[in-house]
């Protein structure tokens, strides 16, 4: 049995109020996972991004602004 079928059968058991409480949680965990794997990209992007935000060059053509 895998784990999914396992969890599902212990699933079917619980009153439906304790149900909503673990879709609930099943609901919140995706969405960190979400969260996680967007922060990740907008670490990334901001690593390759900073040679071209952090430079001598645009910081003194910003200066006159």
């Amino acid at each position: 049995m895998t784990l999914a079928e396992l969890a599902f059968e212990h699933f079917k058991t619980l009153p439906d109020d304790q149900a909503r409480e673990v879709l609930d949680f099943i609901g919140y965990l995706k969405t960190k996972q979400e969260r996680a794997a967007i922060n990740d990209l907008i670490s990334a992007q901001e690593i390759t991004l900073r040679n071209i935000w952090d430079n001598p060059a645009d910081d003194e053509a910003w200066n006159e602004f």
